[in-house]
């Protein structure tokens, strides 16, 4: 194969950018000035000059390994004791049974209000989630915000996640280990905001929750009962496209638009038979 064969082989498969054994968040470095390019005899002097304690911190750590059953049952541990939304956070924030976490610059654990009528579940953080640690804070979290303004909510009204904590390198979609690992907490998480409605955008939060491997356009319109065993009692629950795909297909928009419609009427419904 040649070497440009190989290159777009990797970019295909989701791989776009060189990584070492520990992530370094470029956006979070200040500006560096140029460098003159290095000599050969400098370069080979260098080679010979001993690693700096820094190097040596990072080549001698040994990271932790676990197997997907050991990382999935260690989650679920974790997630029956945690009591609270703070706990749970905590345990999820110093998780490391999940790959991705590796090459991840943040956890992006949730947003909006945990007291909210309303919860959405995504997909996975993308890059500008990465930098700044919130679910849906780029291009697809300010039309998720327009959205959610066009039938009076916002996230002061909301509570957000995603089925991973933590972005896949090359914002491909998390694998079904990485979102089975994940998904203790992602139950614990609904069971302990206890929403009256809860909303999963995109083919993984559905596939991931509801256990169905069917397309969004089948299964969108109407109301299904979502449990697991943290909940006392199921949640209804709506299934939409998500934001980065309607980002992508704008002729969707349409019918995203009676999704929106049937959570104003869910809500509106709510408060009068309340």
């Amino acid at each position: 194969m040649q070497n440009h064969q190989l290159l777009e082989w990797y970019l295909d498969a989701g791989v776009d950018e060189a990584i070492s054994d520990t992530p370094t968040n470029y956006f979070a470095l200040p500006a560096l000035a140029r460098k003159e390019p290095i000599s050969e005899p400098a370069a080979e002097a260098s080679a010979t000059e001993a690693p700096s304690p820094a190097i040596k911190a990072t080549s001698t750590a040994t990271p932790l390994h676990y197997t997907p059953s050991a990382a999935m049952a260690m989650a679920r541990e974790l997630a029956d004791k945690a009591a609270s939304l703070e706990e749970l956070e905590a345990m999820v924030r110093g998780f490391d049974g999940c790959a991705i976490k590796k090459t991840a610059s943040k956890t992006v654990f949730s947003d909006g209000n945990p007291k909210g009528r309303v919860m959405i579940i995504g997909e996975a953080p993308g890059a500008q989630e990465d930098v700044q640690g919130i679910p849906f804070c780029g291009p697809s979290g300010q039309l998720l915000d327009r959205m959610l303004a066009s039938i009076g909510l916002d996230r002061g009204s909301v509570f957000i996640s995603n089925t991973v904590f933590w972005r896949p390198p090359g914002n491909r979609q998390p694998s079904m280990e990485e979102t089975q690992t994940c998904l203790p907490f992602v139950e614990k998480i609904i069971a302990l905001v206890k929403p009256e409605l809860l909303i999963l955008s995109g083919g993984t939060s559905t596939t991931t929750l509801l256990k169905k491997d069917t397309s969004i356009t089948r299964l969108r319109g109407k109301l299904y009962d979502y449990g697991n065993s943290y909940l006392a009692k199921e949640i209804p629950t709506l299934v939409t496209f998500h934001p980065s795909y309607l980002l992508r297909t704008p002729s969707q928009k349409r019918l995203a638009w009676h999704d929106l419609l049937m959570v104003k009427d869910f809500l509106d419904q709510a408060i009068t038979t309340g």
